[in-house]
């Protein structure tokens, strides 16, 4: 009767159950979590892996309050999400502040796949950026990046783009000094689109899924994208950010545009 995972979010545990697990033992398990776990109220079953460009998961209701939504803290800020109809990593909180260190005073960010805005929201919290645009075209997602922002009292910083990037890119009349994209996995890069909003100086980090042979070729690809687009770039940093299954990582790439 082992749970075979666990993934805690806020008040919020969703859980793997192994196969053909009979509903009483599913009670009994959720109500073990419960009991150890305080800050933990709610059990959720996950039933379908997460899928599409909206990154949507599946859960049933198993124990504790019947809510799918969850209040979850990290890096200094708060949020609040429906955790089947938006996506959201708490895996990627350090990931998050990674970033956010890196940026520079008075810099102008773009998040594309801003999601609830957790990129967004930790950037513009925890760095001297003058302004964060967040870009997301699930509309669910973009009522909690409102909420979310207001949550975190980042009216001021914060600027939500929202819609496809493809459409919206055309209407963006700037440049920005960095742009975020923690893509999900999908088989076009957008980098035409980012290298459209970017300029001389522009540092880039980018987020693909690949074998840990094939980390050469994410960055081939990105090479021969910034060819198609005209650009010159400078690789700055490879850094693999969590294995998302055996063999296979989640990359990020970091480079500028020179």
């Amino acid at each position: 009767m082992n749970v075979k995972s666990f993934d805690a979010i806020g008040n919020i545990a969703i859980v793997k159950f192994p196969e053909k697990t009979k509903i009483g033992d599913k009670k009994k398990i959720a109500k073990k979590i419960l009991g150890e776990n305080k800050g933990i109220r709610t059990i959720l079953e996950k039933k379908e892996k997460i899928k599409g460009r909206l990154r949507k998961i599946s859960t049933n209701f198993i124990e504790g309050e019947n809510t799918k939504e969850a209040l979850y803290r990290e890096n200094n800020c708060v949020f609040r999400f429906n955790v089947d109809k938006t996506y959201f990593s708490p895996r990627l909180s350090n990931e998050r502040k990674e970033i956010a260190d890196k940026i520079k005073k008075n810099e102008t960010v773009l998040v594309m796949f801003a999601g609830v805005a957790p990129y967004s929201v930790v950037i513009a919290k925890n760095s001297p950026a003058k302004k964060v645009f967040s870009n997301e075209i699930n509309r669910e997602a973009n009522k909690y990046a409102e909420m979310n922002i207001k949550l975190n009292k980042l009216k001021e910083k914060i600027e939500l783009v929202n819609g496809d990037i493809k459409k919206v890119a055309q209407k963006i009349n700037q440049k920005f000094d960095v742009i975020v994209m923690p893509r999900p996995q999908l088989k076009d890069s957008f980098l035409k689109e980012a290298f459209f909003l970017s300029k001389k100086g522009t540092r880039i980090y980018y987020y693909d899924f690949c074998k840990i042979e094939d980390i050469n070729l994410i960055v081939e690809k990105i090479k021969n994208e910034a060819n198609k687009s005209k650009k010159k770039i400078k690789i700055l940093n490879v850094k693999r950010a969590g294995e998302i299954a055996p063999y296979k990582t989640r990359l990020r790439v970091d480079f500028k545009i020179i």
